[in-house]
């Protein structure tokens, strides 16, 4: 059992928890993800780690109560317990395995789109800890659905704002505030963008014509975290890949993003699984997989 020792709703319907696990608290590096389950019967539900603190040992989720299971978390308080918090799953972000005087030397900046800021944080928070200075732009709604300003201004190396209806800081989407930093002058070695699909295969876009490499974390339907269910089968590069075994980093210009928001979608209904593992044959799966997960 997982205790829940804070809660907080940081924008409308976007709640933050401390979640009491040191086993994981103990192991995870950012860009990795959790999988929650609030009872024995609940659904499984993958969620990017915040932050986490292996002194306290918890671990900060954040998420946004649209579907029935997050409406139903959103009502747990302080002192309650999930059944199942399993974790870390996932790939660390990779830049957690590279040089860090290299690191130092490059100009990064990553760009957060809506509850995408939660899992851009960290990585952010471990920069800035290992003395990298990078940039970061965040997209969202309005000033009133913006979450983790405090936060991230303290670890930032400089913040950009972009409201779509202009209530905070830059007047328009992410694409445009970078565009807009690069015809400034601003040249930078590294793009990180996590957020919607399309805002990533518009970022990635965008920096392929000034030949930045670009890394995005991909969010697609995830079930078992184990790549066994077939659910977060993506395609990069030609090559098949499954987000939540293989990811959920990767070169924003090899992904086919067209190829995972027609995933997204069909994967959703019984009848677009039958049709996509019809298409996709023995690569629906990870090789040796007769689980059954799209059923």
């Amino acid at each position: 059992m997982f205790k829940i020792v804070q809660k907080r709703e940081i924008a409308p319907l976007i709640y933050l928890m401390d979640i009491e696990a040191p086993r994981v608290a103990k192991s995870a590096y950012p860009g990795q993800f959790i999988i929650v389950r609030m009872d024995e019967k609940g659904e499984r539900i993958p969620l990017t780690i915040c932050d986490y603190d292996a002194e306290k040992g918890t671990v900060t989720i954040v998420f946004q109560a649209v579907g029935e299971s997050t409406k139903v978390m959103a009502q747990y308080e302080v002192g309650e317990y999930f059944a199942d918090f399993a974790g870390p799953l996932g790939q660390p972000s990779e830049f957690v395995h590279e040089d860090l005087e290299a690191l130092k030397k490059q100009k990064i900046v990553f760009v957060a789109g809506g509850v995408g800021a939660a899992p851009v944080y960290p990585q952010v928070k471990w920069c800035h800890e290992n003395g990298i200075k990078a940039d970061v732009i965040v997209g969202t709604r309005s000033k009133e659905t913006l979450i983790l300003e405090e936060e991230m201004r303290k670890v930032a190396g400089n913040l950009y704002i972009c409201t779509d209806d202009g209530s905070y800081g830059f007047k328009g989407l992410v694409t445009s505030q970078l565009q807009q930093l690069i015809d400034n002058g601003e040249k930078y070695d590294h793009v990180i963008a996590i957020g919607p699909m399309i805002m990533m295969k518009f970022v990635a876009k965008l920096t392929k014509e000034y030949g930045i490499k670009t890394t995005v974390s991909l969010n697609p339907i995830m079930v078992d975290g184990t790549g066994m269910c077939g659910a977060c089968r993506v395609t990069v590069g030609n090559e098949v890949k499954f987000a939540c075994v293989d990811g959920p980093e990767f070169d924003g210009h090899l992904v086919d993003f067209d190829e995972s928001m027609r995933r997204q979608t069909m994967y959703k209904t019984e009848e677009g699984r039958k049709v996509l593992k019809a298409e996709e044959g023995d690569t629906h799966h990870r090789p040796g997989c007769d689980c059954g997960g799209d059923k």
